[in-house]
């Protein structure tokens, strides 16, 4: 492909991009793959280089663009090596006319962009929410540590006791430590909000949102698979991979439950106020994946927005009902927006009397409101936000 066309290519995939985004459909980085899939010619030089491209311009629109050559031109406006390859050339895009305009640029949608202000986080605090993220691992401590575990390439130590760090795009998966279980994909961040919940040997821990897994797999290794470990969610397909995992990794999952939002307190009766600790990774808007995902600040409106909290309040009270007199609730979400945060445990304080808010012992963040926040500027995690509860 000639640079041109690389840039044809870059339009055409950021149209599908920004219409996907506009209808909630598939994700950025599926549509990529997908494009490419059908055009078996692009070499891997430019399929890297269309990427780029691609990235690039989503990291630097705030709102969403009309179209993606409007998206384009706002990258060719900051990187003047672009706007040469508007050429007309026989697969280049068509030469830039006066009158068009490039598509606005900032950290987000306006009404977003306030919010995030709003929760305090301004210049490189919100910038760094859109910086390229590097690749995380934990080091699986029911199958090898971190000390003694030979990879392909030697990452970063972490903080995080089995966490090591690479760069970008490190293809893990074909390594045979992921494919063994001895590694797996996790986010320094999510390392520290897991051992938050502070998991010990011998008790009962419900992962009320547990999705695929990936959290659930720290716990059955921060115990050495001496817990009783619930996985919950209400999503089938994504509930249906944790077993697969969890015999890659060696973890034991005592119960697998498959939720009915609404009917939730039938399906999870047997441990109605005997866990000892909960652990809620609850749905929300990823204003903290940002940086892997920056096309999910298109998708964000304000009434779903709405949806999340009120969803957020929902699954923290069917969390409280299942601790035992004493014991922890942990509730997490990926997101920076106090609204996901800080006023979620006020609001849940105020609902539950005699419930505390605890100080949460993690290393990384910084306190906002009855929890910590983790941002990528200050922490070089993705953003979280975490806080612990006890009951009465």
């Amino acid at each position: 492909m000639t640079p041109a066309a690389r840039v044809q290519a870059a339009i055409e995939l950021l149209d599908q991009i920004i219409e996907a985004a506009r209808a909630k459909g598939a994700p950025a980085d599926r549509l990529t793959a997908d494009y490419f899939r059908q055009r078996r010619y692009a070499g891997s030089k430019d399929r890297r280089a269309v990427r780029e491209l691609v990235y690039s311009a989503i990291r630097l629109c705030g709102p969403t663009p009309n179209s993606g050559r409007a998206a384009m031109l706002a990258l060719a406006a900051k990187d003047k090596a672009i706007a040469p390859l508007f050429d007309g050339s026989p697969h280049g895009p068509a030469a830039i006319s006066e009158d068009e305009k490039p598509a606005k640029t900032g950290i987000a949608p306006s009404w977003l962009a306030a919010r995030i202000t709003a929760s305090g986080l301004k210049g490189a605090d919100a910038w760094a929410l859109l910086e390229r993220a590097p690749l995380d691992i934990r080091v699986n401590a029911l199958k090898a540590d971190r000390g003694s575990l030979t990879l392909p390439e030697a990452g970063k130590p972490l903080a995080a006791p089995q966490g090591l760090r690479f760069p970008s795009g490190t293809q893990v998966e074909q390594w045979d430590a992921f494919r063994e279980g001895l590694i797996e994909i996790q986010d320094h961040g999510s390392q520290w909000v897991c051992a938050a919940l502070n998991p010990q040997p011998g008790e009962v821990i419900v992962d009320l949102c547990a999705g695929a897994g990936g959290k659930t797999l720290a716990l059955a290794a921060a115990t050495g698979n001496a817990a009783s470990l619930i996985a919950c969610d209400t999503d089938k397909r994504r509930l249906g991979n944790l077993a697969p995992r969890a015999a890659r990794a060696g973890a034991q999952v005592d119960h697998t439950v498959l939720l009915d939002p609404g009917r939730e307190a039938e399906a999870l009766a047997p441990w109605l106020g005997k866990a000892d600790r909960v652990l809620v990774d609850a749905p929300c808007s990823g204003t903290g994946t940002w940086r892997r995902n920056p096309e999910g600040r298109w998708r964000l409106d304000r009434g779903e927005l709405e949806r999340l909290t009120k969803l957020q309040d929902h699954v923290l009270d069917i969390g409280a009902s299942l601790v035992r007199p004493g014991g922890v609730l942990a509730f997490i979400t990926c997101s920076v927006l106090d609204e996901e945060g800080a006023d979620r445990i006020a609001a849940f304080l105020d609902r539950h009397q005699g419930w505390q808010a605890e100080a949460v012992d993690i290393p990384l963040g910084r306190p906002q409101g009855a929890g910590m926040r983790l941002t990528p500027h200050h922490d070089g995690t993705d953003g979280f936000f975490v806080a612990i509860l006890r009951s009465a």
